[in-house]
């Protein structure tokens, strides 16, 4: 495999990481949040305080999770440099969590002015995304307590700073910071999340210099380690910023669309994984296509969370069946089928009893294609209703449970049908 690692990834240097650290010190303590607490409560309306307690809320529990969980990847790391780096960053994280914690109880007033209180009292904000990812990674540090491979701490660190950082983090902060600047308010919050944006740059600067070290030495295995990963956490990751009821007034009174946040989320990820030196429009179960637009693919996002194909199931209500959306969620199942395993010619036929069939045409890697109808005699046929395609897809009911309960009919090829699950993980 050949690889390519882009001239500013090459730069990036621990040591050097290190000294900006050290250069960049700043005090959570000392930010002063007078003026925050007068703009809060007499500039701001109810809607802006509803919408920025929530965003805030999910930066805040963010920060206490990752400062618990980066423990083990100091002890993971090889060289000393990677160590030293990692033990500053747990600091900044700590620190992080310190500064939002501030801000909620004496801007806000939330909780009795323990990290702990502040925590309990705002959980209720948390949405099933962020619970779930978080979740993620509180698994993932104590896998990689036990086991310090090199695929694993590959898994670990794209976890932690390709999508927690450079996927959600950075373009969230971006996105307040423009946001309270145009409204010329909160100056102290404002100082605060300049300086966690030049912390989060080095962090995630750390991450992509680490993996694309790891992928230089053995490429192979380390795409497939961080692109398994990817696939693997993705609809927990576009499931974070969905706002309580799909309320879009959460984010829109103070200034930004969702689907402008997700434009961002999906730019950034691209980014931090091309700049690992990743080839993502030649990997071909790579989880989202790269030949559309970052506004397009964070377009989609919505649209399948929106439907009930990817996520928690609490879009609009029901599973949506628009011919567009149904078109662009099979191509997607194409694209990500993992081609390689079963035999060309392989079909598999999904029959809806309330819905137009489809069908999946898989000749390899490379060529996958969706397919609206039926072939005559089908690799495998699942008989169910479109409902629960939803669920099933979503990961929200097992297959098993869904055929013992008569509501998916499996039918041939018992070899493709026992390895059915994992050809789309």
């Amino acid at each position: 495999m050949a690889i390519t690692i882009p001239a500013g990834t090459e730069q990036i240097d621990y040591a050097d990481l290190y000294a900006r650290w050290e250069r960049g010190n700043w005090s959570a303590t000392e930010i002063d949040f007078t003026q925050d607490r007068i703009d809060w409560h007499e500039r701001f309306s109810d809607e802006q305080r509803r919408g920025a307690l929530w965003l805030y809320t999910l930066f805040f529990h963010g920060e206490d999770s990752v400062a618990d969980n980066l423990s083990p990847y100091i002890d993971a790391a090889p060289l000393e440099e990677q160590k030293y780096f990692l033990a500053t960053q747990q600091v900044d994280e700590a620190r992080h969590a310190v500064f939002f914690h501030r801000w909620m109880h004496e801007v806000v007033g939330v909780g009795d002015g323990s990290l702990s209180n502040g925590l309990q009292s705002t959980q209720h904000e948390l949405t099933w995304g962020h619970r779930t990812l978080f979740g993620r990674l509180d698994r993932m540090a104590d896998e990689l307590r036990r086991d310090r491979s090199q695929r694993t701490l590959v898994q670990a660190v794209t976890l932690y700073h390709i999508v927690v950082e450079g996927t959600l983090a950075q373009p969230g902060q971006h996105m307040i910071e423009t946001s309270l600047e145009r409204m010329d308010v909160m100056p102290g919050f404002r100082e605060g999340m300049r300086q966690i944006a030049i912390d989060e740059q080095r962090h995630i600067a750390f991450g992509v210099k680490l993996l694309a070290d790891a992928y230089r030495a053995n490429p192979a295995q380390t795409q497939d380690a961080i692109v398994d990963l990817v696939r693997e956490v993705l609809q927990y990751t576009l499931s974070v910023p969905i706002p309580p009821g799909w309320d879009t007034s959460y984010t829109e009174s103070l200034g930004y669309t969702m689907e402008d946040l997700y434009e961002e989320g999906a730019r950034a990820n691209e980014a931090r994984l091309r700049a690992i030196g990743l080839p993502l429009d030649e990997i071909a179960h790579f989880p989202f296509p790269m030949d559309i637009t970052p506004r397009e693919r964070g377009q989609r996002a919505l649209a399948f969370l929106r439907a009930g194909l990817l996520g928690a199931g609490d879009g609009s209500g029901t599973t949506g069946r628009d011919p567009e959306t149904v078109r662009t969620f099979f191509e997607l199942l194409a694209r990500n089928v993992r081609g390689d395993e079963v035999a060309s010619g392989t079909t598999i036929q999904w029959d809806f009893k309330d819905a137009d069939p489809w069908y999946l045409l898989i000749n390899g890697a490379a060529d996958k294609q969706a397919i609206q109808g039926r072939v005559s005699k089908p690799t495998v046929r699942l008989k169910l209703r479109w409902n629960d395609f939803g669920d099933l897809v979503s990961e929200r009911a097992h297959p098993n449970r869904l055929v013992m309960r008569g509501r998916m009919r499996p039918w041939g090829d018992p070899r493709v049908l026992l390895k059915l699950q994992r050809l789309f993980h």
